[in-house]
């Protein structure tokens, strides 16, 4: 019989030491209702109330009180640098004017390989190369706190 999980923990919450771990790309990561397998085989029924956007540590509470870690899976990226620090705030004005998922670091943007966004970013001046590792974008306002969003109206 599955675990079942209906809660997420933040990474480090007091008390929870992972049994296992679930590895999932950044699409998989969105979810709330789903069967996830660990890596040892068991599996997690995950029924949450409304969607989320799950982070790299972050924590599926278990019915019986433990807990397994979600980590990001690593995903065929773009790396992008620019020029300078303007030039890479500019890069990523343009890739959330087209509301790209992107990870945004002092250096770098990382983003889904696509190949019209890679061709674009360097018309614009960016240096775009290939990577592979874990992604982790930056939640948008509406997500900040892994909720979907609600109408504030």
């Amino acid at each position: 019989m599955p675990y079942r999980s209906t809660e997420i923990l933040p990474p480090g919450a007091p008390h929870t030491d992972p049994i296992d771990v679930i590895v999932l790309t950044h699409d998989q990561r969105h979810i709330r209702r789903k069967l996830l397998h660990m890596r040892n085989d068991d599996v997690v029924m995950l029924d949450l109330k409304e969607p989320v956007q799950l982070a790299d540590g972050d924590l599926l509470l278990l019915d019986n009180g433990g807990c397994v870690q979600i980590a990001a899976a690593e995903e065929p990226l773009y790396e992008v640098k620019a020029r300078d620090g303007l030039h890479l705030t500019e890069l990523a004005w343009h890739l959330g004017n087209r509301h790209l998922a992107a990870q945004i670091e002092a250096e770098r943007i990382l983003i889904l390989r696509d190949h019209v966004i890679a061709d674009m970013l360097q018309r614009l001046g960016a240096t775009v190369g290939q990577v592979t590792e874990p992604f982790q974008p930056v939640r948008g306002a509406y997500h900040a706190h892994g909720h979907a969003h609600h109408n504030h109206d």
